[in-house]
């Protein structure tokens, strides 16, 4: 049996967005589906027994009928629900080492309006050591944010570095995309060299700038060999373009079921991968690589 999808919910709707998104993800992997509810600690000194109690009710009724719930939409889930007393992102974090992806909610149910990523799910995106995927809070049709025609598969797009590719990011997004039948859309930014940008330059001539483009096209073919060979079924759709990363992910993921991005060591998220967790409108995963 493969490893786990682990889905924390706390009753919100962003969370709700997460259970049933994680759910079809155990279904495709042919994995349980465990959810997690974390209720942070009540501000104060000690709490009262029946205060303590309250919240474990409240806590049950919430799993029990997310599980109800997901139960009656996916007879063939295999799913079971747990609470923990801990904060939400530790509770989360201590039990994603055992599973084989995380799924959350963009934000939890004490989250601000104003922000599109919140705490919990930033936490857990620097620091699990599965990859994690952060869901925005509404349902989502066809595994994909938007309106698409009947039978239509949105693709999955990854961001990649030819200069620098990882083979956890890469095995990540040809598996999402072979388990879902989708097209996968393969996007790599590139800035012109320092030489093109020099006070010595007084201009970059189009053909300079398709010469520095057919070779940034060849460096991503050629990182994409490996990866294509071990799934040789997913169809690959490779874009190069000359644009901010974050930016070419966003235009690029409109409209897509799942954006993959990579998070190197050190639990920290780069700028990118903040970008896109607060923009995109579709799904994001992020994956842990030594890298």
């Amino acid at each position: 049996m493969g490893q786990p999808v682990l889905a924390g919910v706390d009753g919100s709707g962003h969370s709700l967005a997460a259970a049933e998104w994680a759910a079809r993800e155990a279904v495709l992997r042919d994995v349980p589906l465990y959810l997690v509810h974390a209720a942070p600690p009540l501000p104060g000194g000690e709490v009262p027994d029946q205060a303590r109690e309250t919240l474990r009710r409240v806590g049950e009724r919430i799993v029990q009928g997310v599980i109800a719930d997901l139960g009656a939409r996916h007879p063939e889930l295999r799913v079971r629900g747990e609470q923990s007393a801990g904060a939400p992102a530790e509770a989360l974090l201590s039990r994603a080492a055992g599973a084989g992806l995380l799924v959350v909610g963009a934000r939890g149910s004490g989250g601000f309006d104003g922000l599109a990523a919140g705490s919990v799910a930033l936490r857990v995106a620097a620091a699990a050591g599965c990859p994690v995927v952060v869901v925005p809070g509404r349902r989502l049709g066809g595994f994909g944010n938007g309106t698409r025609p009947a039978g239509a598969v949105p693709p999955v797009v990854v961001g990649y570095d030819a200069h620098r590719p990882v083979a956890e990011v890469a095995d990540f997004a040809f598996g999402a995309a072979r388990r879902r039948g989708a097209v996968l859309r393969v996007v790599q930014a590139w800035v012109f060299p320092a030489e093109a940008v020099s006070p010595r330059t007084l201009f970059v001539t189009e053909e300079d700038r398709a010469t520095w483009e057919d070779q940034e096209v060849l460096r991503l073919s050629d990182a994409l060999r490996a990866p294509q060979e071990r799934y040789p079924e997913v169809a690959v759709r490779a874009d190069v373009v000359l644009l901010h990363p974050a930016q070419a992910l966003l235009n690029s993921s409109r409209g897509a079921g799942l954006l993959v991005v990579g998070r190197g060591g050190g639990g920290r998220l780069g700028p990118v991968t903040h970008a896109v967790l607060h923009h995109a409108g579709c799904p994001v995963a992020v994956v842990p690589h030594g890298g």
